[in-house]
């Protein structure tokens, strides 16, 4: 079976950030604590290598493997200080400890506004979550925690000035 294309792929190419975290490996397997049965925290995540443009950053999780034709948005962050470099796990709780003052957590596909942690169909295959920082070329989106998820992942693709990503796998047998 082939599977979707990720999620910036439809995006102008920007140049690249370092993204790393001490919860998710890339190319490695999402562990319980960001499973939503499991634990549902968001992962760890720091960033580096951006550009002297950068006004402001942007985190979200996608996985484009669910089985809906248009992907399932696990977080959205945005509005995040160019002064921040990182998050702590946890951040994405909902109440907005752990998140810089005036971030905006928007309405994930769970319909929350928080971390949604992966929840595949059983049997249905591994599933790729795709957790990624972009650095924006504005200081606000000029959008709230209400926009769809759609609108602001593209809001966010238009503002970017780079980006880099985190992809981890978990599979619901």
């Amino acid at each position: 079976m082939t599977r979707p294309p990720l999620p910036h792929d439809f995006q102008r190419q920007v140049p690249d950030l370092t993204v790393t975290s001490t919860d998710v490996t890339d190319g490695g397997t999402l562990g319980e604590a960001q499973v939503l049965a499991g634990g549902d925290l968001s992962p760890q995540l720091s960033w580096s290598g951006f550009p002297a443009e950068t006004k402001s950053f942007a985190v979200t999780c996608f996985d484009p493997d669910a089985p809906t034709g248009s992907g399932w948005w696990h977080w959205i962050v945005f509005d995040i200080p160019a002064t921040v470099t990182s998050l702590p796990t946890g951040a994405g709780s909902g109440d907005f400890a752990g998140l810089p003052a005036g971030a905006v957590q928007g309405r994930n596909d769970y319909g929350t506004k928080n971390f949604g942690g992966a929840a595949p169909p059983a049997g249905h295959g591994p599933h790729r979550y795709v957790f990624s920082v972009t650095a924006l070329g504005v200081e606000k989106l000029g959008l709230d925690s209400d926009t769809s998820a759609a609108a602001i992942g593209a809001t966010i693709g238009f503002r970017a000035v780079a980006r880099g990503t985190v992809i981890a796998e978990y599979e619901n047998k």
